[in-house]
């Protein structure tokens, strides 16, 4: 008897399980998901762009080799999995990392997906094709891949210069996405064609984005919606009636500021929102002409921001404070609150570093009676904009009068690069939450610092921690380059974001990452229940 009720205790727990954590209990098919677009983008072409602009509307149009599980929150190593590569294997010396390849995929267009296309991707990427991109955002993630070889339709081996444990983690962010050999980047501009869950439909400048589902997905049953519509609305207060009024699903992801998640949540209580940690940092950039070649003007700057201001107006007290890389314990790599107070800028004592700040600005010249004018430029966007106006304000306390010169997103990238602006207030946002993305893409000499920084010792450093396959001292390796940016005003980080997204509680199966805001938006299992 005993072994009777065993037997039948098991098969209540089994279908009790079934009944619970069995999707196809309850996921639907068919529908549209609505949602709101912050501003045009410069093109749909992900690898050419930088933006999340572009990233989360086109990332359902693409498979990786490999991506970051798309319902987990943080972002690891141990936390990938298979999508157009089935397998990979390291060799013993860490040096060649090979990918056996999914059959039977087609890209959008019917053409069948081989090894073929995965080499050409990586020829765009190390800027080595026939045809290169216009502009290749992330060159420097790759400059350790010494070849990449196919060994067969459905296998490719990349070869490394020297060991480099993450590079899986950049090869599984939302940027790195498989192109197809035989459509052109300027093609894929206008008109990308993915092997993903959704093909797309059309871009609409100012207007819309459009994609409409797979139906010859390699995922059997998948994606569950029929299409997703951005429509692009600049203005938030509009984009926020509009959800309410029922005409959206979903708000942009990470947009709304921590008044306006509880803005949404009194005019629609039934609305589902999150406010999450960003792997995005509001930081000034100094075009490194006078005043700004002259490093304690620089340091005089950084000195002058009160970062705690910029976080108790903005997120009401929900910002973090953080150097290069995002802080813990989101971030897995920032520097210790101790290590990052000692740095030029981050004492707490704020009056005291505006006092040093101002001497500094004085012994160049600068005062009550001979104050600095400038343009500071941001991009057109509210969150761009919001955090110039304080920074504008914290100018004012050593001696710089900035006035607001608001640029359009088409051209801001474009004109950072150039170098057409004095001082800056951008935002960084990583697409991995590693040195190996950030450092080699931010900051390493030849990359886009927007400011033409290079040191041949920070250099050194980005390379030494790469192929340090213990992690503790990789950490360290990683706080040491951390310091010596700080210390020399590169890029001075003002906070980590936190952004809000809200959504309507039909839509299911959404996960919003903590250290990225670039890796959740394949959106293949996202459904609608109406």
């Amino acid at each position: 008897m005993s072994r009777i009720r065993a037997v039948v205790k098991l098969a209540i727990i089994g279908l009790l399980t079934a009944l619970t954590f069995s999707p196809a209990q309850a996921q639907k098919q068919g529908g549209t998901l609505r949602l709101t677009h912050r501003d045009s983008p410069g093109s749909m072409s992900i690898h050419e762009e930088g933006t999340i602009s572009v990233n989360a509307p086109a990332m359902s149009i693409f498979n990786n080799l490999v991506i970051f599980d798309q319902h987990k929150r943080q972002n690891t190593l141990d936390g990938i999995v298979p999508e157009l590569a089935t397998e990979w294997k390291w060799s013993e010396d860490g040096k060649t990392l090979t990918f056996a390849l999914r059959k039977g995929v087609s890209w959008h267009d019917g053409k069948p997906f081989t090894s073929a296309d995965v080499k050409c991707t990586f020829d765009l990427l190390m800027g080595t094709a026939k045809e290169n991109f216009k502009v290749n955002f992330r060159k420097g993630w790759y400059s350790n891949i010494e070849s990449v070889a196919v060994n067969g339709p459905e296998e490719i081996a990349v070869k490394l210069k020297a060991p480099q444990p993450a590079l899986l983690g950049l090869l599984a962010s939302g940027f790195t996405p498989m192109y197809p050999c035989h459509v052109s980047p300027r093609e894929m501009r206008q008109n990308p064609i993915g092997t993903g869950p959704f093909k797309y439909v059309e871009y609409k400048s100012n207007q819309s984005i459009k994609v409409v589902r797979n139906p010859n997905y390699w995922k059997p049953g998948l994606p569950y919606l029929d299409a997703i519509e951005w429509t692009i609305i600049p203005n938030r207060s509009t984009a926020i009636l509009a959800l309410v009024a029922g005409n959206f699903d979903m708000i942009f992801p990470y947009e709304l500021t921590v008044p306006l998640v509880a803005d949404v949540k009194k005019q629609m209580p039934q609305a589902i929102c999150d406010i999450s940690p960003m792997n995005v940092a509001a930081n000034v950039l100094m075009n490194p002409v006078p005043p700004f070649d002259n490093l304690d003007v620089r340091r005089a700057v950084a000195m002058a921001i009160d970062r705690k201001a910029f976080i108790d107006i903005q997120t009401e007290g929900q910002g973090d404070i953080g150097g290069a890389m995002q802080p813990q314990p989101e971030g897995s790599w920032g520097m210790p609150k101790e290590m990052l107070a000692t740095m030029p800028g981050y004492d707490p004592d704020v009056a005291k570093s505006r006092a040093k700040a101002r001497a500094i600005m004085e012994a160049h010249g600068y005062g009550p009676d001979k104050r600095l004018a400038l343009k500071l430029s941001t991009r057109n966007i509210p969150t761009y904009r919001d955090s110039s106006i304080i920074l504008i304000s914290q100018l004012k306390e050593i001696y710089i009068d900035a006035e607001l010169d608001v640029i359009e997103t088409a051209i801001w990238v474009p004109k950072l690069i150039r170098r057409e602006y004095q001082i800056a207030l951008s935002q960084v946002g990583n697409g991995v939450d590693d040195p190996d993305q950030n450092y080699p893409e931010n900051y390493a000499c030849g990359s886009r610092t927007y400011m033409d920084y290079c040191n041949k010792n920070v250099d050194a450093l980005i390379t030494k921690q790469s192929a340090e396959r213990d992690q503790t001292k990789r950490k360290q390796i990683a706080w040491e380059i951390d310091r010596k940016l700080t210390e020399e005003a590169v890029r001075p980080m003002i906070y980590y974001l936190r952004g809000g997204t809200c959504w309507r509680p039909e839509v299911k199966n959404i996960t919003i990452m903590v250290n990225s805001i670039f890796n959740g938006w394949r959106m293949e299992d996202v459904w609608l229940d109406r």
